[in-house]
């Protein structure tokens, strides 16, 4: 393995691998093990099959407690855009990965090594040659460092972000005018919910209640947008 890459693994995010074979075949791709038979060398796309399955456990677990009043649809959406090609992609560009990989002469004229779901595969078989190695505790260090952070941030809050969707689905035909406005209060002071209408150029699209104003406004927004893809 590329002594280089290991360096790179120390020094950025503390790993150094026992079983060097299980990172070697996370960065062969099939077109360089068919460009070198000879060699009888492993691709990545099993140890991508078992990396993807953690990765999706991992992450699943980190926001299931970091959203606890979150329901199920919504956190496999996250989920989803956490984990999709575009992401992971990125991922694997950002940590340098990409420059490590094994390719064939073909897929390298090709520019794979720029292809998303290349680079996608290769983040999931580092993932799985990761937890090989050092089981789950090891992957949670390497995903504490680079992925959770970025979830913390908002990196991907958009896909919670119902007004701003329900403002892109009307708007897909032209500019529209949406507004919130609030309807009721319920409850005592210290325990207040808020009850908010959402309209568009007028009309009433759905309410939500929330224990504050702008949750309310996502719940209406999302519970008009839910309406709107019934129809």
């Amino acid at each position: 393995m590329d002594e280089v890459f290991l360096t790179h693994l120390k020094t950025k995010f503390s790993l150094v691998f026992h079983d060097l074979s299980y990172l070697e075949e996370a960065f062969t791709h099939s077109s360089y093990v068919n460009e070198h038979r000879n060699l009888k060398l492993k691709d990545n796309e099993r140890i991508e099959f078992l990396g993807d399955a953690v990765l999706e456990l991992t992450v699943s677990r980190f926001l299931y407690e970091l959203y606890p009043d979150v329901p199920e649809g919504k956190l496999t959406r996250l989920r989803a855009t956490i984990v999709c090609e575009v992401s992971l992609s990125q991922f694997a560009k950002e940590y340098e990965f990409d420059q490590f990989i094994r390719l064939g002469k073909g897929e390298e004229r090709m520019n794979g090594r720029k292809r998303p779901a290349l680079l996608c595969d290769l983040f999931e078989s580092f993932i799985g040659a990761l937890y090989l190695d050092q089981g789950i505790d090891s992957v949670l260090f390497f995903l504490e460092q680079t992925i959770f952070p970025k979830i913390n941030s908002g990196a991907f809050s958009h896909v919670m972000d119902h007004k701003t969707n329900l403002q892109e689905f009307l708007q897909q035909k032209g500019e529209i005018g949406i507004e919130y406005q609030l309807v009721d209060e319920i409850g005592p002071a210290h325990q207040k919910a808020f009850v908010v209408e959402v309209l568009a150029e007028g009309q009433s699209l759905g309410q939500g209640q929330g224990t504050t104003k702008k949750a309310a406004e996502q719940v209406a927004a999302e519970n008009a947008l839910l309406a709107l893809l019934e129809k």
